[in-house]
This record gives C-alpha cells, sequence and structure tokens, in this order.
C-alpha cells in the first residue's frame, strides 16, 4: 500500500488510450470506492511504455488495463507484467465482451470486467481486489 505524508492510499493505475473510458473508470470508482479502504489516488495513463514504467516504479497497488486499447492491448500488458514483475499487484482487464473472460484468464490478470463500464459491477470487482492487496477483511 502506498503512503502519503498524512494518511495511506491506493494507487489504482488506469490505462486505456482512450480517455472517455479512462474518465469512466476513475468516475465509476470515485475517490473511495468503499468505506472499508483508504481513499484511492488514480495514475491515469494512455500508453504501454508509462504503463511498464509505472508498473515498475513498485507503488501501483491495482492496475485497470483496457483490453481494447490500441496499439498495446490491456490484455498482452498484463501477461508481459506477470511474467516480468515480482509479487506483481493484481490487473483487472477491461475487455471487449463478457465472452472475452477467458482472453483475460490467459493474460493472468485476477479479474475482467466488459465494456460498456457498469459502474456497480467494477466498483465490485476493485473493492475485492484492493481489499486483499490493502489486507482489509470484508465487511
Amino acid at each position: 500500500m502506498s503512503q502519503t505524508a498524512s494518511s495511506p492510499t491506493l494507487k489504482v493505475l488506469v490505462y486505456s488510450d482512450d480517455v472517455n473510458t479512462r474518465s469512466q473508470v476513475v468516475l465509476a470508482l470515485g475517490p473511495r470506492p468503499h468505506p472499508d479502504l483508504p481513499k484511492v489516488e488514480y495514475v491515469e495513463v494512455a500508453t504501454e511504455p508509462m504503463v511498464i514504467e509505472h508498473m515498475d516504479g513498485g507503488s501501483i497497488d491495482l492496475a485497470i488495463l483496457d483490453g481494447e486499447a490500441v496499439p498495446a492491448g490491456g490484455m498482452g500488458i498484463a501477461r508481459q507484467l506477470k511474467d516480468e514483475i515480482y509479487n506483481c499487484p493484481p490487473v483487472l482487464v477491461l475487455t471487449g465482451r463478457v465472452e472475452d473472460a477467458w482472453l483475460a484468464t490467459w493474460s493472468r490478470a485476477e479479474a475482467a470486467v466488459p465494456h460498456p463500464i457498469d459502474p456497480l459491477r467494477l466498483a465490485d470487482v476493485v473493492v475485492r481486489l484492493l481489499r486483499a492487496r490493502a489486507g482489509v477483511a470484508a465487511g
């Protein structure tokens, strides 16, 4: 879990080449997806090199990767992260359709949520992943 001077925060990386997709994710989750969790700080990125740079930095608690992003899709990036980063944080992939969830499994992502983004479904999955990362019991 990332630490700031005043209180703990969780850092969530949101990757998509589409600014609207990134905005939808951030708006769906808000600054605190659940009262049991610390505040969330979002790191929005639009390119694969920036995803790698932030993930290599070790301060990210959850990565949300758009599987429909171009030229580098989130599923391929997820698989690369899982191959290359020891103790990689959880990864959630946004898939093009519900039927693409099996591809997220191939990518080694811990979870998948389909487009169009359902804010309630996204929040449920993100809260589950962040609770595990932050060591917060479900309540």
